[in-house]
This record gives structure tokens, C-alpha cells and sequence, in this order.
């Protein structure tokens, strides 16, 4: 943290993330018990939504404290149920401070018809995202989920879930949420496209200069992947050939 830069309070946190909940509801993201959101405090702790409430209408202290494995350490409710994908992007990202999950519709309909968001369609879109990956399904709740997860979490800041929803991470909760909406906004726009006739990605040669375009920018993007061990490599590479059909 840069000398003299601003510290946010505790409380402040809690507003802004409880604000981040109404947003991703008002904007149709999560519906009844949806989604989950979480913003580091610390090196230590991290505040998180609780499991089974309404995150639209979630006030600021009804958020609940962990430690970074979900371990509740202050709070009257239980700490989301799938605190495991918020741990698994906190131990992997060190860069990352804020998680956003949620279930916007047009980007699930998309996982759903088949349809990836890795291809670069919207010039803007992958500006600010970079490539969306879709990671297999997995049973909610369960270890399965940081599982699909976890060969996807070190290259991309927005990940689909199939069958489940979306992954978007950032520095501040804020832009994990700004990206959540690019996500919906992209797969909106997508849908609207393929239903009037074919969608072609941008060529090689485009999507590259957008890289080099957000990077001369600073847009944030993800750190590339260590160097997978042999075993590992065979097992991404039956995901990924999975996800490619």
C-alpha cells in the first residue's frame, strides 16, 4: 500500500460489499439465495456473505469474518456454503482481493447451448476481461467445485461455471463486480447475435493486439500458470477436451 494511501475502515467494507450484493440482485445476476461475495481484510481474515440469506437485501453487519480457509471467527450466521472456491482463488491469487460469484442467466444459457466465451467476440469485452474460460460442472457445495476450478483460476479473472454460474475475482470488490456484469452484458449481447445468425470470434492477429493494447493501458490481467507437473498436464488436458466436445 502505497504511503498515505487511504485504508478502508472495517465498516466501510462491509458498505461496500452489502452494496455489490444489492447491485449484482438489481441487475437480475442472483436471485433468492444466490451467489456469494468476499473481500479480503486482511492477511488473516476475509468478509464474506452468509449462507442462505438473500444478498440483495443483505445488511452490512449480518456479513460474517473467516479466516482464509472459512473458518468463522466473528459473526451470528454461518459463512457461505461455498466458501471453498473463494479459498482456493485466495490461496492461488495473491493478487486478488475480492471474489464475485453469481448466476447470470444469459451466461449460464450460453455454457448451456454450448456456446464458450473464450473466443474473443467483443473487442471491449476482452479488453477489460480477457479470455472467459468455462470450467466443467461440479456439485455445488461440495470439494468438486475448487476441484474444476483450480486449472483456470491462475490465468483468467472471470470464469463460467457450467450448470452453476460465474467466477469474477479483482483487486477490490468493485472491480470483481464491474467484471461480473461485463460477463452478462457480453454473453447478453451474444445471445441476441446468434439468434439472428453466425457469430465469428475476431481474427488471431486482433485478439493479440487487444492483449498488447491492455497491457500498454495497465488493465489488470491474470499471472500465467506454473508450469504444470506431467500428471497435471494430462488431467487439464482431458478437461479441456471435455470442454471442446
Amino acid at each position: 500500500m502505497p504511503v498515505g494511501a487511504h485504508v478502508p475502515r472495517e465498516s466501510e467494507l462491509r458498505e461496500r460489499l452489502a452494496l455489490v450484493c444489492q447491485r449484482l440482485y438489481q441487475k437480475d445476476l442472483i436471485a433468492a439465495g444466490d451467489g456469494n461475495v468476499s473481500l479480503r481484510l486482511d492477511a488473516e481474515r476475509v468478509l464474506v456473505t452468509p449462507s442462505g440469506f438473500h444478498k440483495g437485501f443483505i445488511r452490512p453487519d449480518e456479513l460474517i469474518i473467516t479466516d482464509l480457509q472459512g473458518r468463522k471467527l466473528r459473526g451470528a450466521h454461518k459463512p457461505s456454503s461455498e466458501f471453498a472456491m473463494h479459498a482456493l482463488i485466495y490461496a492461488e491469487r495473491p493478487d486478488v482481493f475480492a471474489v464475485v460469484h453469481a448466476h447470470p442467466p444469459h451466461t449460464v444459457a450460453l455454457a448451456l447451448a454450448g456456446v464458450s466465451l473464450t473466443d474473443c467476440v467483443l473487442s471491449e469485452t476482452c479488453l477489460l476481461l480477457g479470455q472467459v474460460p468455462t470450467a466443467p460442472y461440479s456439485t455445488p457445495t461440495t470439494q468438486e467445485v475448487p476441484d474444476s476450478l483450480r486449472p483456470y483460476v491462475r490465468s483468467a479473472n472471470a470464469i463460467v461455471m457450467h450448470r452453476h454460474g460465474a467466477l469474477t475475482m479483482g483487486k477490490t470488490v468493485e472491480e470483481a463486480w464491474q467484471r461480473m456484469e461485463a460477463v452478462e452484458h457480453s454473453a447478453k449481447i451474444i445471445c441476441a447475435a446468434r439468434a439472428m445468425g453466425d457469430v465469428q470470434p475476431l481474427p488471431a492477429h486482433e485478439t493479440q493486439k487487444l492483449e498488447q493494447l491492455a497491457q500498454t493501458l495497465g488493465i489488470p490481467r491474470p499471472p500465467q500458470p506454473p508450469c504444470p507437473s506431467p500428471s497435471d498436464s494430462a488431467i487439464i488436458e482431458a478437461v479441456l477436451r471435455k470442454l471442446r466436445g
